[in-house]
């Protein structure tokens, strides 16, 4: 007996073909980011062509960089730290401005007064003039970098929570469980967040391309991921002297941020919908 799989549009949801298309290129990423290191042909710092700057070939498929390392390698182990430290710092960062939000769109008063404004104030610095000055004071680790990116963003994930949060706080549903003497836990975690999710993810995705635009932007910079490993901004910096002769080394990273940030916002923006009932 056939077993037949419910699909999308069977469940009522419709898919586009650029959904498809991008969902397929950021789960690719994903999972290179996992298991890139073990499909690694060569050590990534190791020097395997006496040529800098190579051609692709049959042994080097991305060619090798600006000191004859393969590329290939190397791109694979930038996406662990790309792809790896941009989700962290995205998941830091909007998980503790969604528990915020709700917090102060429920309690109100000095809590959300003090709150609101001290975020306010934190985001109305440049975010990568705060990048800059945090980490070249405290230090370019792997946890300064998430940490620094968390916060760089929390506030603006705290106002999309706060501004949700409001609205949904003044609905009757969540009225009735205000009288029924539920408290703020109950209120926050049964009654508003589950009425808010699929527009807070939609906000993580968004926010995921600013990280990894903002992570590649440090790292050109030298003050990302530091030597011996290398983000895809990294390696993009370290071979940029081979811009002037199309190498592979300084065009594929760029390539790889491009597809990696270029597919999240066609994800996003490609979202699966309901499909309205005809008779209404």
């Amino acid at each position: 007996m056939a077993v037949s799989f419910p699909t999308p549009r069977r469940l009522g949801y419709h898919i586009s073909w650029t959904g498809i298309l991008a969902a397929t290129i950021v789960l690719f990423w994903a999972v290179i980011a996992i298991i890139g290191p073990w499909l690694m042909p060569h050590p990534p710092g190791d020097i395997i062509d006496f040529e800098y700057f190579g051609p692709m070939t049959g042994e080097l498929w991305f060619g090798s960089d600006y000191l004859g390392r393969d590329m290939f390698s190397r791109i694979l182990m930038g996406a662990r730290y790309t792809v790896g430290i941009s989700l962290a710092a995205v998941v830091l960062a909007c998980a503790s401005g969604v528990v915020l939000g709700m917090t102060a769109a429920v309690t109100g008063g000095w809590f959300d007064t003090i709150l609101s404004r001290v975020l306010d104030a934190l985001n109305s610095i440049p975010s990568k003039l705060f990048g800059l000055v945090m980490v070249a004071a405290v230090g370019s680790s792997i946890p300064v970098l998430i940490a620094v990116l968390a916060v760089i963003y929390l506030p603006g994930a705290y106002r999309f929570a706060r501004s949700l949060a409001v609205n949904i706080n003044t609905m009757d549903f969540v009225t009735v469980a205000r009288a029924r003497g539920e408290r703020t836990p109950y209120l926050i975690l049964k009654e508003i967040l589950p009425n808010m999710t699929g527009p807070v993810l939609a906000d993580v995705g968004l926010r995921f391309v600013f990280i990894v635009l903002l992570l590649s932007g440090l790292s050109f910079l030298g003050l990302g991921v530091q030597p011996p490993n290398a983000d895809w901004g990294s390696l993009v910096r370290e071979n940029i002297g081979g811009l002037p002769f199309a190498a592979p080394a300084v065009t594929i990273p760029s390539l790889a941020i491009a597809s990696l940030t270029i597919s999240v916002n066609l994800l996003i923006d490609n979202l699966p919908v309901k499909i309205r009932d005809r008779s209404e």
